[in-house]
């Protein structure tokens, strides 16, 4: 004979059942069900006020929560999050405690609860990640120490002008520099933006960008007309290595809040979508806590720099027993009566040449190797065939790595000074 299933709303039924047929007194059908008789009144009670659904088990959670956000609380909370549709649950939080620190707001986890409730939070996908690199920004603890400087993927406005914006951050407080709206990436427009912001903001230690014009290029040294002209004014340009984004993170970080923001969708002319770039500049440095600041705003921690923009870059000086040449209009210097190509991007540009074994000199602009001069070929030799040239000559060890430069291997090897 098989079991037979049974459960308390089903015993609670046949316990009225038997009740209205009257056949036992209610201390008798307690004992037979195996229930005080305080248990036996509860559910005829409840079974003559609602009937048999009243003998559905009913929901022990209590009527009223102590700690419970406030309806008021909350309406605060999604107003805050209408204003920033992109902020989560931290830096919503910190803006209410700057705003009123009177009063005693929910935790992060129960502000996310509050925003998934009302579908204001979007969940995200999955994905294997890489362990961070911390080396780019192990030197960045103090600000105008690094910069960071790129061109955030241009698109188009809804009247169809071409918005290419430039982006200047301070490493350390994330604090944003500018966020210009531009038509083209030439380095005479790049060039003014750059100099309103060492005028205004003073000069940093170093300036990170990726390998993209007009930072860099594919001439001797990756210099470019602007890199060189950072290192006129005494600017370290420091490049991330191709392909590695991440080596400039807190940058790209900030462009996909820019974006976020202001271009989905871009305004409609190229003058209101500047605008739209103000008003994200302002709310970002003042109004945005950052959890790598303790939730502190950039605008509380950034300070402009001591480092004064001066009106004429100054003259570079080298130490005696170096040769000097200046670079002729056609990127050229003279040697030995023969012109010597070296780079467009150093035209008027005072260099040194410091002999080092034989026929070979080696090439300087202001502190940075640029690279060999064969004064037998009347040729430069550059990047790979310097470090080449010196290992065969015996003034550095082979390298290790493909990713090695003249500048860092010389430096290795005690060859470079302070030129």
């Amino acid at each position: 004979m098989p079991w037979k299933d049974t459960c308390p709303v089903d015993e609670r039924m046949k316990f009225v059942m038997d009740w209205e047929r009257g056949e036992l007194s209610m201390s008798g059908l307690c004992r037979a069900y195996g229930i005080s008789r305080p248990t036996g009144y509860k559910w005829m009670t409840r079974y003559t006020a609602g009937g048999l659904k009243a003998l559905h088990d009913r929901s022990r959670a209590p009527r009223h929560h102590p700690l419970a956000v406030s309806p008021t609380v909350e309406e605060v909370i999604l107003a805050a999050r209408y204003k920033h549709p992109t902020w989560g649950p931290k830096k919503i939080r910190a803006l209410l405690e700057a705003e009123d620190r009177t009063q005693s707001w929910p935790a992060c986890s129960t502000i996310g609860d509050i925003l998934k409730r009302h579908g204001l939070t979007v969940p995200r996908k999955l994905r294997r990640r890489t362990p961070p690199q911390r080396r780019p920004f192990a030197e960045c603890n103090a600000p105008n120490t690094v910069w960071c400087a790129d061109f955030k993927g241009w698109f188009q406005t809804l009247n169809g002008a071409r918005c290419e914006p430039l982006t200047i951050t301070d490493a350390h407080s994330r604090y944003i520099l500018r966020c210009q709206a531009m038509t083209n990436t030439g380095y005479e427009p790049v060039r003014s933006i750059f100099e309103a912001v060492f005028r205004e903001h003073g000069l940093p230690h170093a300036i990170r960008t990726d390998n993209g014009s007009p930072f860099a290029s594919r001439g001797i040294g990756g210099l470019s007309r602007l890199s060189v002209w950072w290192i006129q004014l005494g600017i370290v340009p420091e490049r991330i290595e191709p392909g590695e984004p991440q080596q400039n993170g807190r940058h790209e970080r900030m462009h996909l809040t820019l974006k976020q923001e202001t271009a989905s969708p871009p305004a409609r002319t190229l003058r209101a979508q500047q605008r739209a770039f103000d008003r994200f500049r302002d709310q970002f440095n003042n109004e945005r806590p950052h959890e790598g600041l303790g939730m502190r705003c950039p605008a509380e921690v950034y300070s402009p720099s001591a480092i004064v923009y001066p009106q004429r870059p100054r003259r570079g000086e080298y130490p005696p027993g170096l040769v000097h040449r200046i670079v002729q209009a056609r990127g050229e210097f003279y040697w030995n009566g023969h012109k010597v190509f070296l780079g467009e991007a150093f035209i008027g540009q005072r260099i040194a040449l410091e002999p080092l074994h034989g026929r070979h000199w080696l090439i300087y602009f202001r502190k940075y190797p640029l690279g060999l001069l064969d004064s037998r070929e009347h040729e430069v030799l550059k990047d790979k065939q310097a470090v080449k040239a010196c290992v065969r000559l015996g003034i550095i060890p082979p390298p290790r790595g493909s990713s090695a430069t003249l500048q860092s291997l010389l430096a290795a090897a005690s060859v470079v000074g302070e030129v």
